[in-house]
């Protein structure tokens, strides 16, 4: 994709965010469009003569074991997405059937009916099933008590990347988005701006890292919000109440930027982290969908 047509899909995606609150493309998505034509990505675009913008954009990325589909359909425009999208999707299956075939899912904010006749007229049905949850910082005195002495160091640029790979890549299998990283991903994650390695917190038992909790600031949202971006265990200390201290700890790193609100994804099925953040008191604030189905290659 050329650098125009990134920077009109930049726009559309920024009135999308304004008009939702919530950014279209995840990180990962983003920073394919980014770089605009790594192998594996691929963008459809879709103008209308009547207008100088872009009406609606589809994007195709390559996961470790899936492809991801992300829909995007300019907010003024909305009221036609049943005449604009189905094409949308239709060229996006092709190029993945064209590219091998595969699993496929398809992430949608907040599902309504529009959006489940689009998946089954495509052939998806309803799938991964996110939450987002939010809760108001700073925490109580009898939350932090919890870590007074749970020790955590930051993250170490050219360091540390090699053991958090290990334990992220254990922790998360074959998590679609999250599970199968390596040196070139998470080195494009620290070229991002937002990337603060004092926010990124890492809890050793001696030399092995038995936990991490990275936390991402959003600065441009009304309020300001503070993000546990990514947390995990290392399995083999699972149980052991780390997963509960390791988000007291991320999210007392954040009430320290003097950040009002903290907020959290989670699977909806994963009920032991749910239990975990509403025992801390996080609350849902809206949820996602993956639409999903196979592709056969062409």
């Amino acid at each position: 994709m050329d650098p125009s047509a990134i920077d009109e899909v930049s726009a559309l995606i920024n009135a999308t965010w304004r008009a939702d609150g919530v950014r279209p493309l995840n990180d990962h998505l983003w920073l394919d469009l980014r770089e605009g034509g790594r192998k594996g990505f691929a963008g459809v675009i879709v103008r209308d003569t009547d207008h100088h913008h872009i009406v609606g954009y589809c994007q195709i990325s390559r996961g470790n074991e899936s492809w991801s589909l992300d829909l995007i359909v300019h907010p003024h425009h909305r009221y036609d997405s049943m005449e604009i999208a189905p094409d949308l999707i239709t060229a996006a299956l092709d190029i993945v059937a064209q590219e091998g075939g595969g699993h496929v899912h398809w992430w949608v904010f907040e599902p309504n009916n529009i959006h489940r006749q689009l998946a089954h007229d495509a052939g998806l049905e309803a799938g991964r099933h996110l939450v987002q949850m939010r809760r108001s910082l700073p925490l109580s005195d009898e939350q932090l008590a919890i870590v007074t002495d749970f020790t955590t160091t930051p993250f170490r640029v050219g360091v540390d990347e090699d053991a958090w790979l290990t334990v992220n890549n254990a922790a998360f299998g074959a998590h679609p988005e999250q599970g199968g990283w390596t040196r070139d991903v998470i080195a494009a994650r620290q070229s991002e701006d937002w990337f603060d390695p004092k926010g990124f917190l890492m809890n050793w038992d001696n030399d092995t890292l038995a936990a991490f909790c990275w936390t991402k600031v959003h600065p441009d949202t009304e309020p300001p919000m503070g993000e546990i971006y990514v947390i995990a265990v290392d399995p083999a200390y699972l149980g052991t109440g780390l997963g509960k201290r390791m988000t007291i700890a991320g999210l007392a790193h954040l009430s320290q930027q003097n950040l009002p609100l903290a907020m959290l994804y989670v699977d909806a099925d994963n009920a032991p982290a749910m239990s975990v953040y509403t025992s801390l008191g996080f609350t849902p604030h809206h949820r996602e969908l993956a639409f999903v189905g196979d592709v056969a290659a062409k």
